[in-house]
């Protein structure tokens, strides 16, 4: 491998941020000057498009579907701040293995020595959490991540998605699969949604590793193609992006997880469930009274 790399695998369910958290992050890492290369493991290959002002660009899978042997720099694309981008890909929807892009992908880069010819510091893959097929399994299961972090908000299923990531990594922990550096907290923009995902960090013993609110800014970004780092470099956004990208840098040690089994999950998540209805009916009763 090339000189100190560290390769890191960002998981979350779909639509919960996690491209947008993994591309501020690797936009973050290429400004304070290190070279990145970020690895998209979602059959949409979106992952690296507000990384290239919003184009897509051929998947791994693509160009195999084209030919037979492929060079792997054609399938290296670099964006803001020369981040080396690449897809893996997926099949056409209804056919075939959505996790086989990953694995085909990955081969290929180690096959052609691509980390230590591209001399990179980060690699960071950014994986589909919904799933538990063998090939998204790949970073974990096969070690190739030495961090693995999981996207999630307060909402039932982004913290059902992370409780299942844990239970994979409970699972390969000793086969010397990669461990969890820990939870990446995003869309919490009010107290009630802190203490939800604070308390399932505590329950699983693991940690928060960075609170990111819900923002327009990274919205605004993102229609225009672009990372907030990119686009709104001042903003206080881009400054929260950049803490956690510095707190990933800094990270050394990843631990196993204690997940939830099914009906400590289901538990877990009643008893919110009643505390919220208790603070929505405490809020009612208050504005009563003001009133």
């Amino acid at each position: 491998m090339a000189n100190n790399l560290k390769q890191i695998a960002i998981y979350g369910k779909g639509g919960i941020g996690k491209s947008t958290t993994t591309s501020n992050i690797s936009a973050a890492l290429a400004e304070a000057g290190y070279k990145v290369m970020q690895f998209g493991a979602d059959p949409k290959a979106d992952s690296t498009n507000t990384l290239r002002g919003g184009a897509y660009i051929p998947s791994v899978l693509d160009l195999l579907a084209e030919r037979r042997r492929v060079d792997a720099y054609e399938a290296i694309f670099q964006g803001f701040g020369g981040i080396y981008c690449v897809e893996a890909g997926g099949p056409q929807p209804g056919v075939g293995c959505a996790g086989r892009g990953i694995i085909t992908a990955v081969e290929l880069l180690k096959q052609q020595r691509v980390f230590e010819e591209l001399d990179l510091d980060y690699v960071i893959y950014d994986v589909l959490g919904d799933v538990v097929c063998g090939g998204f399994a790949v970073p974990v299961r096969e070690g190739i991540a030495e961090h693995v972090f999981t996207v999630s908000s307060s909402d039932f299923m982004a913290v059902y998605a992370a409780n299942n990531l844990f239970r994979g990594i409970e699972r390969f922990s000793n086969s010397g699969g990669a461990l969890l550096g820990g939870i990446i907290a995003n869309s919490i923009n009010t107290d009630f949604q802190r203490d939800v995902i604070d308390d399932f960090a505590a329950r699983t013993a693991t940690a928060i590793v960075q609170y990111v609110p819900r923002s327009l800014t990274v919205t605004q970004a993102e229609l225009s193609g672009r990372t907030t780092i990119e686009a709104a470099p001042q903003s206080a956004q881009a400054d929260i992006y950049r803490k956690l990208a510095r707190r990933i840098a800094e990270h050394t040690e990843s631990k196993v997880p204690t997940p939830l089994d099914p009906q400590q999950l289901r538990e877990w998540s009643s008893s919110w469930a009643d505390r919220l209805v208790a603070a929505e009916r405490a809020e009612a009763e208050r504005d009563r009274a003001v009133a």
